[in-house]
């Protein structure tokens, strides 16, 4: 009889491992589609190891399982943190540290039994990353902020830029001032619809009075 209960809890616990696994690379493969800095492998093994863990610790018979979901939490937040990065104008990879961290409890949730939990979890990661780009890619549309490096001939052509940023209906504000004997560069951040950012652009190509620039 406890051999076939042995049995029976082994065939289980490799059923949670091979659903965790089958969840990690749904969250995985997302995230390869987007070419981001953690793609298919980093989240099946997020997935499956906190898996893992969870059900040793089960078998193990840890008195307290908080401590161990709390150690779990800690290391995946170390994991995450090493997929942020700063860019050019703003700090990136968040979204997929964020990502990880869910992956995680997700594998935890597979660990513990909780499937139905795990599959809600991943459906509704899977509608966050996927769904809601559009939305979030509309409202950037709508409201664009970026940074824009420009070069002058002199100081004059500051309230020139500004102009030209008031023509093309774009909130701005000055940020730095980086001066040279060869040109002036001013940083500014300009907020406004992505298509004026694009009409911006094309002007800023086809003006003698600007030197070089880029966002």
């Amino acid at each position: 009889m406890d051999f076939l209960q042995d049995h029976y809890a082994v065939k289980n616990e490799l059923l949670l491992i091979l659903i965790s696994v089958i969840l990690g690379l749904f969250i995985g493969a997302e995230r390869e589609y987007r070419n981001k800095s953690a793609g298919l492998r980093t989240f099946i093994l997020v997935c499956f190891g906190a898996c893992l863990f969870t059900i040793l610790s089960i078998k193990i018979g840890v008195e307290n399982p908080d401590r161990l979901a709390a150690n779990i939490i800690t290391g995946i937040g170390f994991l995450g943190a090493g997929v942020i990065f700063k860019g050019d104008n703003k700090i990136e990879g968040i979204t997929t540290a964020t990502t990880i961290w869910a992956t995680a409890s997700i594998g935890m949730a597979v660990g513990s039994g909780y499937v139905y939990i795990a599959l809600l979890g991943t459906a509704l990661v899977l509608i966050i990353l996927s769904v809601l780009t559009y939305l979030q890619n509309f409202i950037d549309n709508y409201n664009k902020v970026r940074e824009y490096k420009i070069a002058l001939t002199d100081s004059a052509d500051i309230q020139y830029c500004e102009n030209i940023f008031k023509e093309h209906h774009l909130k701005y504000l000055m940020i730095k001032q980086q001066y040279s004997p060869e040109s002036l560069t001013v940083i500014w951040r300009l907020t406004g619809k992505n298509t004026h950012h694009e009409e911006v652009i094309r002007r800023l190509v086809d003006d003698p009075k600007i030197k070089a620039y880029q966002f």
